[in-house]
């Protein structure tokens, strides 16, 4: 009983051995294919990486430039600080109490 199941197991093994041979052989060509193909896939990603590289280099310098452009306006344009506070003194000073001196009188 013992040396059948030596047997069995000796023809399985042999069985199996020759099924992970030939299993082999289809998976190393569809490994070389894929390989191939994440080659390509690979390529075409850094391609278009160095399109977008060269853009956004591009997009900088606009901004760049704009940024110079707005700080040569924003330098040439005066403070409205001191005039809005000159004419708060003045509402203060003078238009209020012109508008309670005449409801006052309006009241009398």
């Amino acid at each position: 009983m013992k040396k059948i199941w030596k047997i069995l197991l000796g023809i399985g093994a042999v069985i199996a051995g020759i099924l992970a041979l030939t299993a082999n052989k289809g998976s190393k060509k569809q490994f070389k294919k894929d390989l191939k193909d994440n080659k390509k896939k690979v390529k075409d990603v850094q391609a278009k990486t160095k399109k977008l590289e060269k853009e956004k280099k591009v997009i900088k310098e606009k901004i760049n430039k704009t940024d110079i452009k707005i700080n040569k306006t924003k330098a040439k344009i005066k403070s409205t600080k001191s005039s809005k506070k000159t004419i708060d003194d003045f509402e203060k000073k003078y238009r209020k109490n012109k508008f309670k001196k005449t409801i006052k009188k309006a009241k009398k």
